[in-house]
């Protein structure tokens, strides 16, 4: 997961437990500046992917409680899906896209090369494996530079 500021950080520890008792992956948050205005926001995931009832839901759940528990001087809350292209960063991440086809790019070559579109087959806290079209293939973590979702329109 990204560095997050303190108050991002704050703002994670306290949503964290209850994202996950409604059955979601609090996946980042970010508190920035843009314009003259702060925003505190939160990305949420789970399996099969999040719909605005989804965010709204969390965001009703969270913001007393946010309220109550972090000193933000935020003007704005959000709560987002993190999106089609976000890149797979963490271990729980892996998990949660298992049987998905994603789009991998390894720091180093292997057979040849760096890039290969595959299956995630499995994942533990250190390794994924991908089925490709090649074959079976089993990475490090650290040593894949990138995973984002293969889309196809």
């Amino acid at each position: 997961m990204p560095k997050m500021s303190k108050m991002a950080q704050a703002a994670y520890d306290v949503a964290f437990p209850i994202a996950a008792q409604m059955g979601y992956d609090l996946v980042d948050c970010e508190y920035v500046k843009e314009g003259k205005d702060l925003f505190l926001r939160m990305y949420i995931d789970k399996k099969g992917g999040i719909s605005t009832d989804d965010c709204e839901a969390f965001s009703r759940k969270i913001d007393p409680i946010l309220d109550e528990s972090i000193n933000s001087e935020a003007d704005y809350f959000e709560v987002s899906s993190p999106g089609l292209t976000r890149p797979l960063e963490t271990a729980s991440d892996y998990k949660r896209y298992q049987g998905e086809m994603m789009d991998v790019s390894l720091y180093m070559e292997v057979d040849g090369t760096k890039s290969f579109s595959g299956t995630i087959e499995c994942s533990d806290e250190e390794n994924v494996t991908f089925d490709t079209n090649t074959g079976k293939k089993t990475f490090a973590i650290k040593d894949i530079a990138k995973t984002v979702r293969h889309i196809v329109f």
